[in-house]
């Protein structure tokens, strides 16, 4: 959509179309965070994830904007996201200035579900921008337009951070934090895993059930050298790895053993939960 705002300044608003998702993404509920999730929606409330890497946050946003019939739009916050970055900028296009919306800005022009994943990655002066959106004015101020943008009904806001890496440096404000619903996730249950690996991975049953198993012995050993336990992001890259034609053990030393820990004595003590259970 392009409009003008003046004789000298063109509004370039993102096309939509593609964020929007065409296929359902798998996911397998556990809880009852499907049923809160959607009551959020309908309620027009912000929401916010917690839960370790590789637990599937983000592919429950995406099957939930799937399920809604709305855009996602993700942003992967880091520490130099500015406001800038989410809301948008002026371009010079040939003779024109020409105004780009950020990710932030479309998806309230739009209606779509805005998700910031990692939030506690992005800079604190970056976040206070979203407060407007997460309270009953549903506002976003675009500064360099001199205009306010009312969120649509449609329109959703979804954060998402992993506890374990908070700090005092990178955790989120309580006027931040008290904008928000919670959900906390955490690995599936042994049963549920199981079955996402062995649907994801692309093997049988029985080997899915024995990466499960590893990825339990291995979780046991965080607070004993490991920061984290082994995420079912990893389960399912192993698996994939198996069925493609690598040898099981050499599977989980490259999706399990090597990407979690540097440690040449950690290493050793996965290799062998592996050994013991293939």
């Amino acid at each position: 959509m392009t409009e003008s705002l003046n004789d000298k300044t063109i509004v370039k608003a993102q096309p939509i179309e593609k964020y929007v998702l065409t296929r359902e993404p798998y996911y397998l509920s556990v809880r009852d965070e499907v049923s809160i999730f959607e009551t959020a929606y309908k309620a027009r409330l912000p929401v916010m994830l917690k839960g370790p890497t590789g637990c599937g946050k983000t592919r429950f946003v995406e099957a939930m904007a799937y399920r809604l019939g709305r855009p996602l739009i993700t942003v992967a916050c880091h520490e130099d996201l500015s406001a800038t970055d989410l809301v948008g900028r002026f371009l010079l296009e040939g003779e024109e200035t020409v105004w780009h919306d950020g990710p932030l800005t479309t998806a309230v022009r739009h209606g779509a579900i805005c998700y910031l994943d990692e939030v506690v990655e992005a800079r604190k002066d970056t976040i206070v921008l979203i407060h407007p959106l997460t309270d009953d004015r549903r506002i976003l101020p675009v500064e360099k337009l001199g205009i306010l943008l009312n969120a649509p009904n449609d329109f959703m806001l979804v954060i998402s951070y992993n506890p374990g890496y908070q700090s005092v440096l990178k955790d989120l404000k309580q006027s931040t934090r008290q904008r928000f619903l919670s959900l906390e996730f955490d690995y599936p249950p042994a049963t549920a895993e199981t079955n996402i690996v062995a649907h994801e991975g692309g093997v049988s049953e029985s080997v899915a059930r024995d990466l499960v198993k590893i990825g339990e012995k291995v979780r046991n050993l965080k607070g004993h050298g490991l920061e984290e336990g082994v995420s079912t992001r990893l389960l399912v890259y192993a698996a994939q790895m198996i069925a493609s034609g690598i040898e099981p053990v050499t599977a989980c030393e490259i999706a399990i053993a090597s990407p979690i820990t540097d440690d040449l004595d950690l290493q050793r003590g996965i290799r062998e939960i592996v050994t013991t259970i293939i």
